[in-house]
């Protein structure tokens, strides 16, 4: 994931669209936020056959944190930069989120199913 440092600061969302979008992947796409985690897990330096669990644990406009359960128990986290790029609206984190787990699916040999 870029850092700030690295590529200026990056975009705030505020705490109604983070709560937002944290319960809702969370609470309706638990299996969404597992395949992303295993298919970022390499990059994170994690072996994705470790990662049991995942939940979205934030974003920014450079990209979303997940927290990875691993199978003995401990946890890390896979930050995963927003494919497109740099985002500062809210219609753009559903956007970026959909082709993550496009990317996930591609990365796995999964079938994506198709979205709404």
């Amino acid at each position: 994931m870029t850092t700030s440092s690295e590529a200026g600061s990056a975009h705030s969302f505020d705490d109604t669209v983070l709560a937002g979008v944290l319960g809702h992947m969370n609470g309706d796409h638990g299996d969404d936020n597992l395949l992303i985690a295993r298919a970022f897990a390499g990059d994170a330096g994690i072996d994705a056959a470790r990662v049991v669990g995942s939940r979205m644990e934030g974003f920014d406009g450079h990209g979303g944190r997940w927290t990875a359960s691993l199978s003995d128990g401990s946890e890390a986290v896979v930050a995963v930069p927003w494919p497109g790029g740099p985002i500062s609206e809210r219609p753009e984190v559903r956007r970026e989120i959909v082709a993550l787990y496009d990317e996930a699916c591609r990365r796995l040999g999964v079938e994506p199913r198709p979205h709404a």
